[in-house]
């Protein structure tokens, strides 16, 4: 089975990407695929083998090597941020009928915008921070911002990941560089109050037909919160499994589930809640979460026993199970 092993993407974690796309690299299983490294960048879209690049035809997908054309069975998807994260590339693949892993297109827009998530999930009554959803050009008023979500408070792009564009607001002095940093990744911000309790990251996959948490981990970030250096620059101790009750566990699994379950779910994910007062509560879901060796989710796949070759066997049968919309 020839298998499109495909990272990069035009953002800025695109880095995290190639990571992601070398781990899964390493674990598929090569007595039952071909795989192939396939970047996905701005400024090419190309098949990596032995340092030579083999061009990608965009028409239907496929790339040529020595006069033959390869064509892919399936398509493992690890671009994080767009256009692997927000639909665009689940859209193109399911044009050309060819199968790809993770959640659909529409999961993919809907979970990629912070906004719209909270907005679905409050149909279903999952806790999460006050928020405010700005454009930008719209005016900004820092008073009346306090009065409603008090300090500190965060400021997020409301399509980013990584924790890219996000900054802590602790008084008002802060707020035009927040704005700024925030509107450099995205023209709409979502303004969040803060949460003042336990940080914890659960991986949540469709694993043999069942909605299963692989597990919880603890965030204890060196920063003021777990920002893109705490995350990926060895800024946090990451704790696996969380230091939390009994109950309190079993609420945090009943949640996550609830979460992935609400939104059509399919695939790997990682949904970060704040336990405050007793309540988890929602802060984001990643749909492609980060598979570097030092990744969440991997270290939960261990901590869980389940070998992340037989995670990605699951992952690439879901996928080849899955027809297109118009199909079914």
């Amino acid at each position: 089975m020839n298998v499109a092993v495909v990272m990069g993407g035009y953002s800025d974690e695109s880095v995290i990407s190639l990571r992601s796309g070398q781990l899964i690299l390493n674990e598929l299983d090569p007595n039952q695929y071909q795989a192939y490294e396939v970047h996905i960048l701005k400024e090419a879209w190309y098949c990596l083998i032995a340092d030579q690049k083999y061009p990608i035809n965009k028409a239907d997908f496929t790339f040529s090597k020595e006069g033959t054309t390869i064509k892919f069975d399936v398509a493992v998807n690890t671009v994080h941020g767009t256009p692997g994260e927000d639909g665009h590339l689940q859209a193109y693949w399911e044009l050309l009928d060819l199968p790809y892993t993770g959640c659909n297109y529409y999961q993919s827009s809907l979970t990629f915008n912070k906004r719209d998530t909270l907005s679905v999930l409050s149909k279903f009554n999952i806790p999460k921070a006050k928020s405010i959803y700005l454009t930008y050009g719209e005016p900004i008023d820092g008073d009346a911002i306090v009065a409603e979500l008090g300090l500190p408070f965060f400021v997020k792009p409301n399509q980013s990941g990584s924790s890219l564009g996000v900054s802590m607001v602790s008084t008002l002095d802060d707020l035009p560089k927040a704005l700024d940093f925030a509107f450099e990744e995205d023209r709409d911000i979502l303004i969040e109050s803060y949460l003042n309790g336990t940080e914890v990251s659960v991986g949540v996959l469709n694993y043999k037909g069942e909605t299963t948490v692989l597990g919880i981990t603890e965030i204890v970030s060196q920063n003021a919160f777990f920002d893109y250096e705490a995350k990926y620059l060895g800024k946090s101790n990451e704790i696996t499994p969380a230091r939390i009750s009994s109950a309190m566990e079993l609420l945090v699994i009943e949640t996550a589930k609830k979460v992935y379950q609400s939104l059509g779910m399919v695939g790997f994910s990682r949904t970060d809640f704040i336990i405050m007062n007793g309540v988890p509560h929602f802060i984001e879901i990643n749909t492609n979460p980060g598979l570097s060796p030092q990744s969440i989710f991997p270290q939960q796949a261990a901590h869980a026993q389940i070998p992340f070759g037989a995670l990605l066997d699951n992952e690439i049968r879901l996928a080849l199970q899955r027809k297109p919309i118009w199909k079914k």
